[in-house]
């Protein structure tokens, strides 16, 4: 996150955005960063528990609570015929988790952890749309990923480990650039374009190459289980995202 940080702020100077934060925005932006933080602490600490294919498929019933989110914060409603979705969604969810062969309490922990990530990737898509009138994009993500690193740095602090302690290896900087100040910068400047439910649709295809790359690279091959389980929590969400008339 302080990478991203870095990076986009960076950005912002080089293009002529001005940062100049405000202390009555603080506690605002704080609490943006603290539901950012808490979505990749949550993701990635399910990993140690739980499968990549778990883990991502859970994750991705975020769009669920986007548009849960964004009807209730935000007043921006879609069609109540795309609901029929969620039904097929809960049954993906059960799919993968409930009738997993090798689910313990372990892993059980690991895929409430990816839930709780799915939760709050909801408030942060809609916080991401919220603020489209009131900053600039870049202005924001510096906020919003910095505020994030500074709630991670306890955590960072007190699970350090090995001889170089917090200095990022090459694959963390990695992160931070590309997925982080890259990635998650272009889906915050998405988010001030279209309904957040929609954007978060997108990208719950990273479910598809995630677990395809913990296959080729990881060796660890997904249970038929848990494709069917991600096959109908896709489903379901794609058609929350697509039934009906158009959004209100």
């Amino acid at each position: 996150m302080a990478v991203a940080a870095l990076c986009v702020a960076g950005l912002a100077r080089l293009t002529g955005v001005r940062l100049g934060y405000r202390w009555h925005e603080v506690p605002r932006l704080a609490a943006y960063g603290l539901i950012t933080a808490l979505h990749f602490f949550l993701y990635i600490w399910s990993l140690e528990f739980t499968t990549i294919a778990h883990s991502l498929a859970l994750v991705y019933t975020a769009p669920i609570f986007v548009t849960l989110f964004a009807a209730l914060l935000l007043g921006e409603r879609i069609d109540r015929r795309k609901y029929w979705g969620i039904p097929l969604v809960l049954l993906g969810v059960a799919v993968l988790a409930g009738l997993e062969p090798r689910l313990d309490a372990r892993m059980t922990f690991g895929d409430l952890l990816a839930i709780g990530s799915a939760i709050t990737f909801g408030l942060y898509s809609v916080a991401g749309r919220r603020e489209r009138d009131r900053q600039p994009l870049l202005r924001y993500a510096t906020a919003v990923y910095g505020m994030a690193a500074l709630w991670l740095l306890p955590v960072a602090l007190l699970t350090a480990t090995g001889p170089h302690g917090l200095a990022p290896s090459l694959a963390v900087v990695a992160l931070g650039v590309i997925p982080l100040a890259i990635g998650h910068t272009l889906y915050n400047a998405s988010l001030r374009r279209a309904h957040p439910t929609y954007v978060n649709l997108i990208a719950t295809q990273e479910v598809t190459g995630g677990v395809l790359l913990g296959a080729l690279v990881l060796g660890e091959m997904p249970s038929v289980n848990a494709i069917a389980g991600t096959a109908f929590t896709l489903a379901g969400v794609a058609i929350v995202m697509v039934a009906g008339g158009r959004q209100r």
